[in-house]
């Protein structure tokens, strides 16, 4: 490793410990990376193998939303494009991290706000279009959440102060 590349590694985890909402973003973006990748995994290689509480009978309110026509826009799964959001999320929490500017936490914000719209609207169809309700969904709508508020705090407080 090149002293630049470590210099640059430890700014970053400096900046972590000066600013726990990178790390909270960090946390349930992994969360949120984690439940989306399980779902666009059991949609391309089967519904059948979907673990759900709610299971009976071989059939769970999991499979009901997962197989309903608001589970793809134009063919991708929503999973697939959640997944890719918080892809988005990543690269945003180590493009602040790396350079600590306006543009990381824009970014950030600006893909939770699209995240966390689009989870509110899928949720909206799970309760009064579906009327089935997956954990796993939930899961993901409330990291969007916590993610929306963390970082529209990070966004509106600017740089944090560091130490």
């Amino acid at each position: 490793m090149s002293a630049t590349a470590g210099s640059a590694q430890r700014a970053t985890r400096s900046r972590v410990r000066a600013d726990p909402l990178l790390l909270w973003i960090l946390i349930f973006t992994t969360i949120g990376f984690l439940d989306a990748a399980y779902l666009t995994y059991v949609h391309y290689y089967g519904l059948g193998s979907l673990l759900c509480i709610g299971a009976s009978h071989g059939h769970s309110s999991c499979v009901t939303v997962q197989s309903s026509p608001w589970s793809k826009i134009d063919g991708v799964p929503v999973a697939l494009l959640g997944l890719i959001g918080y892809v988005g999320l990543f690269v945003s929490y180590f493009v602040t991290a790396r350079i600590n500017g306006e543009l990381g936490r824009a970014m950030g914000f600006c893909i939770a706000l699209i995240g966390f719209g689009f989870s509110a609207y899928l949720t909206y169809r799970e309760l009064f279009s579906i009327h089935a309700i997956c954990e796993w969904c939930v899961g993901s709508a409330i990291c969007m959440t916590f993610l929306v508020v963390l970082t529209a705090i990070r966004f509106l407080r600017g740089e944090p102060a560091t130490t």
